[in-house]
């Protein structure tokens, strides 16, 4: 900023000084800095101590692939349908409280459906592992869902019954290979796998002890025989079972 003063009849103009002094003085000039003292100054010094005398490299970013994918030249000429990816976790089903080890269930699905069968315990899939016995009505150890299955209010004893080494993988089937062919379809539907010696043996262990338990309850052997089945007139859903 500047401003006017008059003296007679000149007018003078005066700026605005930003410094005491001299205004033609300068500053003095800065000595010579050698190597050492200017990396000590900057600070790179402490860098390297802090990463053990190495220099820092910033580690690389891994590439989605989505991301990497160019979008195509051409495009359907309808929608395509597109998942969303779901984070739902299969939690295991939770026994109803009417369903405890050695209740008497009835089947409603499967080829063995209005059979009762003895429930003896449930897997970590959230099935339910039941038998029939087998010499009683011809259902062997089998996984079902409970939600087709109508359980009822006679028990069996299953006491002293080990269950432990029965669980998903035990039912689990072994794969085949499929030959793509005429003659390999023909073989593969009049093949048959037998049942092993352990599952029989399984099956056996397991049946001796709930037959015994049969025999001392009685009508229990021809109620576990009879099939369940409803006549003319009757309303399941007013049934106690």
């Amino acid at each position: 900023h500047a401003s006017l003063s008059i003296m007679g009849k000149k007018a003078v103009r005066t700026g605005l000084k930003r410094f005491k002094g001299d205004g033609n003085k300068t500053h003095a000039p800065s000595k010579p800095i050698g190597k050492n003292a200017s990396f000590h100054r900057s600070g790179r010094w402490a860098v390297l101590k802090k990463n053990g005398g190495k220099w820092p490299v910033a580690k690389k970013v891994a590439k989605d692939d989505k991301a990497s994918k160019k979008a195509p030249r051409f495009y359907p000429g309808e929608d395509v349908p597109k998942p969303f990816d779901r984070r739902n976790v299969a939690k295991r089903a939770k026994l109803r409280d009417s369903i405890t080890p050695g209740t008497v269930l009835i089947l409603l699905a499967g080829r063995f459906r209005g059979k009762r069968v003895v429930f003896l315990k449930q897997l970590e899939s959230g099935l339910l592992l039941v038998t029939g016995p087998f010499k009683i009505n011809g259902v062997p150890l089998r996984r079902i869902n409970q939600a087709f299955a109508i359980a009822t209010s006679a028990e069996v004893s299953v006491a002293g019954i080990d269950t432990s080494k029965f669980d998903d993988a035990y039912f689990a089937k072994p794969k085949s290979k499929s030959v793509k062919n005429a003659d390999g379809f023909f073989a593969a539907e009049t093949q048959k796998q037998e049942l092993s010696a352990d599952r029989k043996n399984d099956q056996k262990t397991v049946d001796t002890k709930i037959l015994d338990a049969v025999k001392k309850t009685e009508f229990m052997r021809p109620y576990l025989n009879a099939r369940f089945s409803l006549s003319k007139g009757q309303k399941p859903h007013a049934m106690v079972f």
